[in-house]
């Protein structure tokens, strides 16, 4: 689902008050934890977390589950490891509403994305 917003705090206000939301403010908060100095917007219609102009992560409320979009999974290294909990593409990583993230490594998978990308490296496709 895509949300015609402008800012993060429309976004918020947007989406349903349900358990997508309560999942995707979690893996927000990690997001903000781990990359204090990302910046967060609305890119593409999703929250965006940018560093030096790129986007690391896109953050978005699905009908049936929470994508966090990071480019390419692979990059990242034991990331299928890291994720084996999730349902997980290329560079979408699907959080459905049976996944516990405080005893997931999201937090990880996502310290180990902004790490590279602080090293200069990337995560694109």
């Amino acid at each position: 689902m895509l949300y015609n917003v402008k800012t993060p705090s429309e976004y918020l206000d947007t989406i349903e008050k349900d358990w997508r939301k309560v999942k995707l403010i979690e893996v927000r908060e990690m997001i903000k934890r781990n990359g204090p100095e990302l910046t967060e917007g609305i890119k593409y219609k999703m929250l965006s977390y940018e560093y030096a102009d790129k986007i690391i992560f896109s953050l978005n409320a699905q009908q049936a589950y929470v994508s966090l979009y990071v480019g390419n999974v692979d990059k990242v290294e034991n990331a299928r490891k890291l994720l084996k909990e999730f349902n997980i593409g290329k560079g979408c990583i699907r959080i459905r509403r049976n996944i516990k993230l405080p005893e997931s490594n999201l937090d990880k998978f996502i310290a180990r994305t902004i790490e590279i990308w602080r090293k200069g490296g990337e995560t694109d496709c």
